[in-house]
């Protein structure tokens, strides 16, 4: 079953990256522990790796130069898949998830943009892409970030993860299902080391000091270890009173769309 899921998340990564002019590229997996599938384009490469210890299926990025990847890998998303109980289902799920990243504006403009090496202490993935991931694992917001920006310019992402992802959060960790625990913190921590000053700030200060603190423990052991020495530093500023978004322009609501 494991053969046949990879095979489904890597068909449907190449698929969606080939008008991207980026081609497949043979490599051997590094050891028994993984499977490896490697995708290079002019600027970019992207890599799909199962790690059979954690049953997770990785999408990573690194930078390209002239003799290739420059394995400096960044961790774009994660997925548990355990082959015992998972199903094709679960794998297409996890390979649709990877393609519509990898086909989103946001991508297709970093790998036009990307000429050298990224800085390694800032991505560049915004507030509103992070919304956007987290309908991953809370369906409801699409609705909400709609609505969101239908009412407001610039997006509010601080507002928005306040009112909207939080609560959503607080419960799900509150359920304290492991597999749900361990996929929203890979998402916290891969948004975390993806995105730039203010989603690196949403991510610590308010979604991770959103949580209540009796369950700080329990979330943490599911952090990057980056996410981690973060999420120590922001506690301190926890319950501490932040200025509201300075809201530029507010769109007109239009009744009927043409």
């Amino acid at each position: 079953m494991l053969d046949k899921a990879f095979k489904i998340v890597c068909d449907t990564v190449e698929q969606a990256i080939q008008a991207q002019n980026f081609q497949k590229v043979n490599v051997d997996n590094v050891n028994d522990n993984e499977l490896v599938s490697l995708y290079t384009g002019e600027n970019l490469a992207y890599s799909v790796v199962y790690y059979k210890d954690k049953m997770h299926m990785v999408l990573r990025q690194s930078t390209m130069t002239e003799e290739g990847p420059d394995n400096d890998w960044k961790v774009l998303a994660t997925w548990m898949f355990d082959p015992s109980s998972d199903t094709e289902k679960e794998a297409q799920g996890i390979a649709n998830d990877f393609a519509e990243m990898l086909s989103a504006p946001v991508a297709i403009k970093r790998q036009k943009q990307t000429k050298k090496k990224a800085k390694k202490d800032e991505g560049n993935a915004d507030p509103l892409f992070f919304a956007k991931r987290c309908v991953n694992i809370f369906p409801e917001l699409k609705d909400e970030i709609k609505q969101e920006e239908d009412s407001y310019y610039p997006f509010r992402g601080a507002t928005f993860a306040k009112d909207h992802i939080v609560p959503k959060v607080n419960a799900l960790v509150k359920k304290g299902n492991k597999k749900e625990l361990d996929k929203l913190m890979q998402l916290l921590s891969n948004q975390y080391s993806n995105g730039n000053l203010d989603t690196r700030s949403i991510v610590t200060m308010v979604v991770l000091n959103g949580i209540d603190p009796q369950y700080d423990e329990k979330i943490s052991e599911f952090m990057s270890p980056e996410l981690k020495k973060a999420f120590k530093s922001s506690v301190k500023y926890r319950n501490r009173e932040v200025k509201p978004e300075r809201v530029k322009k507010q769109r007109k609501v239009i009744g009927t769309r043409l």
